[in-house]
């Protein structure tokens, strides 16, 4: 993909957008105070060909972060970039956890309780929308990232 700006406005960009540090540290336990001025909206590391970014948050926390290289192409800059999962086990429970449960709700149900037919149908019907929430909400997180990362950065 291609930036509208030059490589010296890219950089700086994301040098006023990001707060240095690691994107495996969690955000949510270091931003929760600012030291000083406003909150930038990415967290993470750059240099000059390459960056890994992702939301500078302590409400809002993403697993994912957008992670690519840079370089200029006849004073445009071309930017690779993909987004990828920084934990992989979170991902991993986020979308698995639901079903587990079910499963080991139901089979709790079906042993140990079995006047209870009305409790697991709430219960499953429960587990069912965290199953679906939990999921829409990882990719509306991502989307969101991207959505943030070719607007600071006019990416077309």
């Amino acid at each position: 993909m291609e930036s509208k700006l030059s490589l010296s406005e890219f950089r700086t960009r994301l040098k006023n957008n990001t707060e240095i540090g690691s994107t495996t540290a969690h955000t949510e336990k270091v931003r929760i105070f600012p030291i000083s001025g406003t909150i930038k909206p990415f967290y993470g590391s750059f240099d000059n060909t390459s960056f890994r970014l992702t939301v500078n948050s302590p409400k809002s926390s993403t697993p994912f972060i957008v992670k690519g290289n840079y370089k200029d192409v006849n004073n445009k800059v071309s930017v690779d970039y993909v987004i990828e999962a920084n934990n992989k086990f979170q991902v991993i429970w986020t979308r698995y956890s639901p079903i587990i449960l079910i499963l080991v709700i139901n089979i709790f149900f079906l042993f140990f309780a079995r006047g209870l037919r009305r409790a697991s149908t709430i219960v499953n019907l429960f587990l069912l929308f965290m199953a679906f929430y939990s999921r829409w909400n990882e990719e509306r997180k991502r989307k969101k990232l991207e959505q943030k990362f070719i607007s600071i950065f006019e990416i077309r």
